[in-house]
């Protein structure tokens, strides 16, 4: 393809999203506005609009949802050309409440058995198509989709010759798991990878290793192991060069005033990452990655637009004591400079 290559590639099934014109259960729920959700294109997106090259490798049906992604998708920046349109299977679609997914109101409704993106396998991704960048991200979502997405994970964490580094975000979605195999794929898929994103609570249903110090016996491989806590700062475990022991980083993450926390994961995955190809030391990545996540847990949808490059960067390099007063509500990504009111930090 003509142009400079991306600096990172995300692979997976993107969706048209239906969110709520209000709260309440689905079946109350009387209209939804159109969105777009998927966490590898979310990434992409999210990395693009902070100003990376950024290429999305996925599946639509050629139906007007697939136009409506292919066309949201470009406008953030990403790449799509080497996504492809299939016209025997439909583009995936999801409703869900806006409760907390971690909460039993929480409802989500997918219609994507038989998508587009679940005909994907080792032999309709070319490799030629993913390579070239520095980062391939991959998520435990592709696994579940399908025995040919799945093949497809496993083709793409093969070792091999001038491989990038490859990221993985474990994402256990339960919903999607059908034949029990998520822990073990998992594991299996994490441990192929070079960096590995998992919340501690995941880790815990998956695994049963609720304590997020403990995940990394479980995920030896991964030269960068990412682990995420809900009440907790969340644990960079690198190892070395040398192959000495690993150097562990702990960051809380800063005060938000929440709306909702759809896709605040993918939003601290594109933060890290963001951050890894600049270079920035494991405090600053951790950082980076929880300021991107406050920019997604202030807004209702599954995208959020990052914070300029500049202001993230002042904020992330704040003493610890001005990092612990800090404190994000909505709106605080358009602050530009340190007086604005909505990023607190006495």
């Amino acid at each position: 393809m003509a142009g400079p290559p991306p600096e990172v590639v995300c692979v997976g099934e993107s969706m048209v999203t239906f969110l709520p014109s209000r709260p309440g259960r689905l079946a109350d729920v009387p209209a939804f506005t159109r969105a777009v959700g998927g966490a590898e294109s979310n990434v992409a997106c999210a990395l693009a609009a902070a100003g990376h090259r950024a290429r999305w490798v996925g599946r639509v049906g050629t139906d007007g949802f697939g136009d409506h992604l292919l066309d949201t998708i470009a406008a953030y920046g990403v790449d799509v050309r080497s996504v492809r349109r299939d016209p025997h299977r439909p583009t995936g679609v999801y409703f869900r409440t806006d409760a907390d997914r971690a909460t039993d109101a929480h409802e989500v409704v997918y219609y994507r058995a038989g998508s587009a993106a679940s005909a994907m396998d080792p032999a309709s991704v070319p490799y030629d198509t993913v390579a070239g960048g520095r980062i391939l991200h991959l998520t435990g979502i592709t696994a579940a989709l399908s025995p040919g997405c799945r093949a497809l994970l496993y083709e793409l964490t093969a070792a091999r010759p001038g491989r990038p580094l490859v990221s993985f975000d474990v994402n256990h979605r339960p919903a999607l798991w059908h034949d029990g195999g998520a822990p073990e794929v998992l594991l299996d898929l994490a441990n192929r990878a070079d960096l590995v994103f998992v919340g501690a609570d995941e880790a815990g249903r998956l695994w049963n290793t609720p304590d997020p110090g403990a995940v990394r016996a479980l995920l030896p491989a991964p030269r960068l192991l990412v682990v995420k806590s809900g009440d907790g700062p969340a644990l960079a475990h690198e190892r070395p060069a040398d192959g000495e022991a690993d150097t562990v980083t702990a960051v809380p993450a800063p005060r938000v005033d929440v709306v909702s926390t759809v896709g605040a994961g993918d939003a601290f995955a594109a933060g890290f990452l963001s951050a890894t190809l600049r270079g920035l030391p494991a405090r600053d990545r951790l950082r980076h990655g929880h300021l991107a996540a406050a920019a997604a847990l202030t807004v209702p949808g599954d995208l959020a637009a990052p914070p300029r490059r500049a202001h993230a960067d002042r904020l992330a390099a704040l003493d610890d004591a001005a990092w612990g007063r800090l404190h994000l509500g909505p709106g605080w990504t358009s602050a530009g400079t340190e007086a604005d009111e909505e990023v607190r930090t006495g």
